[in-house]
């Protein structure tokens, strides 16, 4: 028969894509080798399901001889042996035995356990086809997610609305695949691709072959998935052994083939003349999953489920999956998941019911949700909570957990009762106050006990004492007293009421404590809750009547720009200091930052408000300036309103406090004046016609006129007169009236005008006036400095007639002066005065450039008649100088007369002679001092004697009023010596520059009296 033709060669010939139904009928039945026929149907794996079928079918059917046979030899030869010393033949070496001797038997029946195998898988297959025509759940409800794709055409769908045919998924696994690959490769791809009936469908029908690798296939289970899904597939309890129940098999076929038998596989195994292919067809690089083929105990499912939980939470984050399946565990009879579960159901009250923000990008955990605290699992789940939805997240979500955390305690052995509430309180004191009125409203005392949060009224008044004390806002006030208004009311007895003390006696406590230290900035609503716990009800009435004095205060402060926490009432409660500080705040900041106080009402009204924190309520309790006197307070207020600089408004007041209120006329001029020396001290210039300088000014019209009155006004016109001359503190820096407030020496800002303006000397009343006006009115010491310093600025401008003017109206005045002096020449002043009027009159008189002799003789008469006696042999130096130039100028006069009388007489009038100066007195004054005759003046000791003098008192001036050079008096002091045809002493050089030094200035006088 040609090659064409042989059935065997045409068989192998056709390709599996080809092969056909009518080919195993019409090629492969026809022959008649059941070994090869068998081995051809073992070889074929198509994707036809009704071929695949014949296929098997065909090599069942032509196997069943063989495994006849088999059976027929394992029956025979294992009967017993009738010897009585031999051994029965057991079934599987009789079969093993029949296998060596007929190995075609053998590979028959080998084949047949395989085809069986891949018949039943083919049923599981078509079965799967079945249950799950569309591909299995996510097949189906993918189609229902995608009906709105964005990328589908517009006619992608069908006209009837039905889902066209390429949306229909595809089986994941072919049935040659699904019949080749191992078992648990499919249930595991199955399950990976979220085919779960295909995959429950595999595991029912192949229980005995796949439960050994359950947990492998159940941890290929996507996380997310929820439970209910495979909650068939979860372990469970078996009771009765308490541990991993066994599956309940549900095979194709009830009983099993005599060819799959362990005794047939047995056999087949140890047939060495036969090989056998592998049965696996695995593809390289899958490895066999951990496989646990016995039932695991009860503590190893809790362990299973706690890890299936970690892997559900850290993979995925689904709190609710995770709670669902520890549910479905427990109620499965795992043990040990109580505590995990309400873990679980905690942390998923945290994650979904609790109230959350949409920028909160919090991952939470199971670990993280470990390490947490109770205080911080509270703040967690109330978070994002409002006012609105305060009390009832608090009531749905932290109560349930302080139950739990209870219950723990009590499971543990440590029973802590208190335990909730302490957790809950801690909560409360730290939490921000708009949250804790709403607390407090959902724990009013009329509502019924059940509903409310704190249901324990002297709890609820501890916690407002301890959280409004403890808070340092300044600007809720309202919320305060809304929690205010939600504190109990007690009837309190009389004898109870003493009790009151405790209270008082805490708060004075209180205000020791909260008060900042450099070991605690600031104490918290927690610490100051010990303070209030120990206290009575008769104690805690006793402190909500003083909260309540407390916030009205602190609402008053508030309403005029000043808030103090309510700490601040606790602090200054008997601290008269800090009362009054507060109250000065408050005139002045209300004056200075509020748009209200324009009108003469707004005024009454803040005064109203001060005096209102100084009266005493109904419950014998005093506001926050209650250590302050009511005029006190009225004072501070006037000098808030004089410092607002609405100067009308106080003149309008002042009628009020002078008649109704009974303000004394000494405490309103007090007043008045501080405030006018607070506006000169922050004015920026010395005029006093604008801005702080003038109501400065405008402060002193209040009051009637007294001294202190005229003397301040005086003072500021004294410095707008100062400001005029420009006079600086610094180079270029105008000087400020603070800084000529605080100058010691005022006299000094006088010489700094005279010195920077040349003409000012000219003005002598103007002066005069200015510095009476700087507060020497009436004061003959600084009249004669100011005499001083006009005389040497006109001698300094060489205007020597103002200048012997000045000198002689101060010598005048000394005149006066002494003889007015209780003490004479000994009172201080009156030192004082003849010390600079001496100098004055030496300083003018010994000028070379004044050729008035007779009027510097007189000068230096003055000064010989004022001087200290250390002084006379100076003076008489130059009194002998200016009379030997006198004399001699008189007698060239003569000498030119009687040449030319008409020419003498045109010249110039006779110099005056020593008999001008009063000579009595002077010659008195010499008598008295037993004085030497004028010749020994002469003498060098005497010149040596005046130069030591003049140096003394050149030594002590702190500064010159002006310098003139040595050239020019010296010219003239040589020109009248060679005059007088004598050789000057040496000693007189020395008294010259002595004199040139005094001729410098007499400022220094005004100095340092």
């Amino acid at each position: 028969m040609p090659a064409s033709q042989n059935p065997y060669t045409r068989w192998t010939n056709i390709p599996d894509a080809e092969l056909t139904a009518d080919d195993v009928e019409q090629v492969l039945k026809p022959l008649t080798d059941d070994v090869w026929v068998v081995a051809a149907c073992f070889d074929r794996l198509v994707d036809d399901v009704p071929l695949q079928r014949e296929l098997l079918d065909l090599g069942l059917q032509r196997s069943e001889g063989a495994l006849g046979r088999s059976r027929e030899a394992a029956l025979f030869n294992s009967q017993p042996s009738t010897a009585e010393d031999t051994l029965p033949v057991s079934s599987a070496d009789a079969l093993a035995a029949h296998f060596r001797g007929v190995p075609a038997d053998a590979r028959l029946c080998w084949m047949r356990s395989v085809l069986l195998d891949r018949l039943d898988r083919l049923n599981t297959y078509e079965e799967i086809l079945k249950t799950a025509p569309l591909g299995g759940r996510d097949a189906s409800e993918e189609a229902d997610d995608w009906e709105d794709d964005p990328w589908a055409d517009e006619g992608g769908s069908s006209a009837a609305g039905q889902p066209s045919a390429s949306a229909t998924p595809q089986f994941p696994i072919s049935p040659s695949e699904f019949l080749s690959d191992d078992l648990w490769q499919s249930a595991i791809s199955l399950t990976t691709l979220q085919w779960l009936e295909a995959s429950r469908t595999l595991l029912q029908r192949h229980s005995a072959k796949l439960w050994k690798y359950r947990f492998s296939i159940l941890h290929c289970i996507p996380a997310h998935l929820h439970p209910t899904e495979y909650r068939d597939w979860l372990p469970e309890i078996d009771p009765t052994t308490d541990g991993e129940r066994l599956p309940v098999e549900n095979n194709w076929r009830a009983c099993q083939d005599w060819s799959e038998s362990p005794e047939a596989q047995l056999a087949l195994t140890e047939c060495p003349h036969v090989s056998f292919p592998e049965l696996s067809f695995s593809q390289d690089g899958d490895h066999e999953p951990h496989t646990h083929p016995e039932p695991l105990s009860s503590d190893e499912l809790s362990s299973w489920y706690k890890r299936r939980v970690d892997h559900i939470i850290s993979s995925t984050g689904m709190i609710d999956v995770a709670l669902a399946i520890v549910q479905h565990g427990a109620s499965r009879g795992v043990p040990a998941l109580d505590e995990l579960g309400e873990e679980l159901s905690l942390l998923s009250r945290l994650v979904y019911d609790a109230p959350q923000n949409a920028q909160s990008d919090d991952d939470w955990t199971l670990a993280r949700w470990r390490t947490m605290d109770s205080s911080t699992v509270i703040r967690s789940y109330l978070k994002n909570s409002t006012p609105e939805s305060i009390a009832e997240d608090i009531s749905r979500l932290v109560l349930p957990y302080l139950f739990v955390i209870e219950a723990r305690a009590e499971r543990a052995g440590n029973p802590d009762p208190s335990l909730p509430t302490r957790i809950l309180y801690d909560y409360i004191l730290s939490a921000p106050l708009s949250l804790v009125a709403s607390i407090f409203e959902a724990s009013k005392p009329t509502l019924p006990v059940s509903q409310r949060l704190i249901r324990n009224d002297e709890d609820v008044a501890r916690l407002a004492l301890a959280c409004l004390y403890g808070c340092g806002s300044l600007d809720e006030w309202p919320t305060m007293s809304r929690i205010f208004e939600c504190m109990p009311a007690w009837d309190i007895a009389q004898d109870e009421d003493n009790d009151g003390d405790t209270a008082d006696t805490t708060i004075a406590l209180l205000s020791a404590f909260v008060t900042p230290t450099t070991s605690r900035a600031q104490c918290t609503p927690a610490d100051l809750l010990v303070f209030f716990k120990p206290l009575p009800i008769a104690s805690l009435s006793r402190a909500l009547d003083i909260l309540d004095i407390h916030l009205e205060s602190g609402e008053i402060l508030s309403r005029w720009s000043v808030p103090a926490p309510l700490r601040w009432f606790l602090q200054s409660h008997n601290d008269a200091s800090q009362q009054r500080a507060w109250a000065t705040r408050m005139a002045r900041r209300a004056g200075g930052t509020s748009d209200k106080l324009d009108t003469l009402d707004d005024w009454e009204w803040l005064l109203e408000d001060m005096l209102k924190l100084t009266n005493e309520g109904e419950s014998g309790l005093r506001g926050s300036f209650g250590l302050l006197p009511r005029n006190e307070v009225i004072g501070i207020f006037l000098g808030g309103l004089l410092s607002s600089g609405k100067l009308d408004i106080a003149q309008s007041l002042l009628k009020v406090l002078r008649t109704k209120l009974s303000l004394e006329s000494q405490t309103i001029e007090d007043i008045c004046l501080t405030c006018s020396r607070e506006f000169y001290d922050n004015a920026s210039s010395g005029n006093y016609k604008f801005g702080d300088m003038k109501l400065a000014y405008d402060c002193l019209d209040l009051p009637p006129p007294s001294p202190r009155i005229i003397q301040e006004k005086e003072f500021i016109e004294a410095t707008s007169r100062l400001a005029s001359f420009n006079i600086t503190s610094r180079p270029g820096i105008p000087i400020s009236p603070i800084e000529i407030r605080l100058t010691k020496d005022r006299l000094s800002l006088v010489a700094q005008v005279l010195s920077s303006n040349a003409d000012a000397y000219k003005h002598t009343e103007v002066i005069l006036e200015l510095v009476r006006k700087l507060g020497f009115r009436d004061d003959t010491v600084a009249e004669v400095r100011t005499l001083a310093m006009l005389a040497d600025s006109a001698l300094q401008g060489e205007d020597f007639t103002r200048a012997y003017d000045a000198n002689k109206r101060m010598i005048d005045i000394v005149h006066n002066f002494i003889e007015s002096a209780p003490l004479g020449k000994e009172d201080v002043q009156v030192k004082q005065a003849l010390e600079v009027c001496w100098v004055a009159c030496y300083q003018l008189g010994r000028q070379p450039e004044f050729d008035d002799v007779e009027k510097k003789l007189s000068l230096l008469g003055y000064a010989l008649e004022l001087c200290p006696r250390d002084k006379l042999h100076d003076i008489l130096i130059s009194w002998r100088r200016l009379e030997t130039e006198d004399i001699e100028a008189r007698q060239e006069r003569l000498e030119m007369r009687r040449n030319d009388p008409t020419t003498v007489s045109a010249k110039r009038k006779p110099a005056a002679t020593v008999s001008s100066y009063p000579a009595a007195s002077l010659r008195a004054r010499l008598q008295h001092f037993h004085m030497p005759t004028p010749p020994l003046l002469s003498t060098p000791d005497a010149a040596a004697l005046a130069t030591r003098t003049f140096r003394s008192v050149a030594a002590n001036f702190p500064f010159s009023v002006g310098s003139r050079g040595r050239s020019q008096a010296s010219h003239l002091d040589d020109a009248a010596s060679s005059r007088s045809g004598s050789r000057r002493p040496e000693g007189d050089d020395v008294s010259a520059q002595a004199s040139r030094v005094l001729s410098k200035g007499i400022g220094w006088l005004i100095g340092d009296e």
